[in-house]
């Protein structure tokens, strides 16, 4: 998700620590937790910077998901024009907060994995030319170079493009990621390196149940160090305790490597015809911690901290965006949902992580 896919409740800690624990309750987590800087309404800078206070002090790791900023480089911006005006300053008070930092590039459509970017396309071109994926490497790897994450992603959900997208543009990114892959590995050897899979997709659960296997994403893309999951199940379940235990043990079966949620999360509106409630959403987050213990994840990231307020988006706002729009923890006027409490307990185990 493209868009920015950029009251502190203090007592939880102290309350959930006065009830028993169960022998199948973790008392720790292996994963960091946190959020890509998100607000309502991203032309209110003041109410940007209020809510990055609030998620920060529930968070232990940050993430920067992203387009290309095709526009801007092929207007002539220099990727570190970009990444000095755009993502610098926030990077450096994620590291005032001791935030460990992931950051993910998506060289394709956050919203129509089978097109090209939008602003790309707009453009007359595609990233299955070679000047365009010239553009993206050069640009990852500024990425890397001046903000200097212990993590980064190099194409986001790359089975569901594989499926979904013209061959040519699967091809393109394939090409492209491993190119960039090799030029960040020939400067930064710290790096963890890796892509994003589609667990829904994955799961059979767009394909009446088949499970599709990702080991063509091991093949495509061989830098991978860990893997970076996307998963929206509140379109294909109808309550987050339906969702197999398996779901993301399965998916890294033969392959030991740490994995990690990239995005996901679940509405706390319906949408459509997936009927869903603010207590369903809290109960995801439970699931989610629960099969996060399954596959000792290294890290757990959701999007959106906030809702979407959609009557402020441009009008040339993709109508999907929509869908997404109800999985923040808090809602458009910042009013905490069940869900972020929930948050918080998990955020408040002890955390056992090394990354």
């Amino acid at each position: 998700m493209r868009y920015f896919k950029i009251g502190i409740v203090l007592c939880i800690a102290c309350l959930s620590a006065c009830k028993p624990k169960t022998k199948d309750t973790p008392s720790q987590r292996t994963y960091r937790m946190g959020f890509q800087n998100s607000a309502p309404r991203y032309n209110d800078i003041n109410l940007v910077l209020q809510v990055l206070g609030m998620w920060t002090t529930r968070a232990d790791a940050a993430i920067i998901s992203m387009q290309v900023p095709w526009d801007s480089l092929y207007a002539g911006t220099t990727p570190q024009q970009y990444v000095l005006n755009n993502c610098k300053g926030l990077v450096d008070y994620y590291r005032g907060k001791n935030l460990k930092l992931w950051v993910y590039i998506d060289p394709a459509n956050g919203l129509n994995r089978s097109a090209d970017a939008s602003d790309l396309s707009a453009l007359g071109r595609s990233i299955a030319q070679a000047q365009s994926q010239q553009v993206y490497t050069r640009f990852c790897f500024v990425m890397d170079s001046m903000l200097k994450p212990e993590h980064i992603g190099l194409a986001l959900e790359t089975n569901l493009i594989r499926v979904q997208s013209p061959d040519s543009i699967y091809q393109g990114i394939k090409s492209a990621a491993n190119v960039a892959a090799a030029n960040i590995r020939a400067y930064d050897n710290g790096v963890k390196l890796s892509v994003s899979i589609q667990a829904d997709l994955a799961n059979g659960r767009a394909n009446n149940g088949v499970y599709q296997s990702i080991d063509k994403d091991f093949t495509d893309f061989p830098f991978i160090q860990e893997l970076g999951i996307s998963s929206y199940p509140y379109f294909f379940y109808d309550k987050p305790q339906d969702i197999p235990s398996d779901y993301y043990s399965r998916l890294i079966e033969g392959h030991a490597l740490p994995v990690f949620i990239a995005e996901g999360g679940w509405s706390s509106q319906t949408i459509g015809t997936y009927t869903q409630t603010p207590q369903k959403q809290q109960h995801y987050i439970t699931r989610q911690g629960e099969l996060l213990d399954k596959v000792n994840a290294i890290a757990y990231f959701q999007l959106t901290f906030t809702d979407i307020d959609m009557a402020a988006v441009p009008a040339s706002t993709p109508a999907i965006l929509n869908q997404f729009a109800f999985i923040g923890l808090v809602d458009i006027n910042l009013q905490a949902k069940p869900s972020l409490e929930t948050w918080t307990k998990l955020f408040q185990r002890p955390l056992v992580a090394g990354n």
